[in-house]
């Protein structure tokens, strides 16, 4: 073989395995996509799951009723979402975290 074709070709591998690897020019790994669990169901969430959701509950200042501007982020998979389970899931994340007192109120039709 051709010398410069070796060291195109060494110089093609290298580009691909940094790809590959996501490392950027420090050499520290890194990942443009990190997976979320499902917070109740402790599903991981992937990229492809288009019907999961991530709602953020804002907390409330309980003498006042006013928001603090903390917030909980909740992440709901897309099964829970189809079997009709996100609000309780939301209920009992909530009563879980404080957020909301343990008397919720529940509807049966």
């Amino acid at each position: 073989f051709d010398v410069e074709v070796c060291l195109f070709t060494i110089f093609i591998l290298i580009l691909l395995v940094k790809i590959i690897v996501m490392q950027n020019e420090a050499g520290e790994v890194v990942d443009v996509y990190i997976p979320r669990k499902c917070n109740y169901t402790q599903r991981i969430i992937s990229a492809k799951d288009h019907a999961s959701v991530q709602i953020n509950v804002a907390e409330v200042d309980e003498k006042t009723g006013r928001l603090t501007g903390n917030f909980k982020p909740y992440a709901l998979c897309g099964f829970l979402r189809r079997t009709g389970e996100s609000d309780d899931a939301i209920n009992q994340l909530c009563t879980r975290d404080g957020i909301c007192s343990g008397n919720i109120a529940f509807w049966v039709f």
